[in-house]
């Protein structure tokens, strides 16, 4: 399912047109990236939870030479799922 299925089946459930249920979901994923930016999580009970992991500094190799690369430290998104969608999934 991409962006633009998941608009069709937001319209189709919540009976909105797919102008409004686009502007919904835009406004779901600008909150959500602009909590996670100030560090704080997002929590969806039954979903699942998106927050920050810190991923340290580390020695790599290029697959190509072989050379010894230095990969940086980063923050990366990191995501839960919830026990609802768990158990949907299994």
């Amino acid at each position: 399912m991409n962006k633009g299925d998941l608009i069709i089946k937001i319209a189709a459930d919540a009976k909105i047109s797919k102008t409004q249920a686009n502007a919904a979901l835009n406004s779901f994923i600008e909150a959500t990236s602009e909590a996670l930016k100030t560090g704080n999580k997002v929590t969806l009970v039954g979903f699942g939870t998106f927050d920050i992991s810190n991923r340290s500094a580390r020695i790599g190799r290029n697959p190509q030479t072989g050379k010894v690369i230095e990969i940086a430290a980063r923050k990366v998104v990191r995501f839960k799922a919830g026990s609802d969608l768990s158990k949907d999934v299994k």
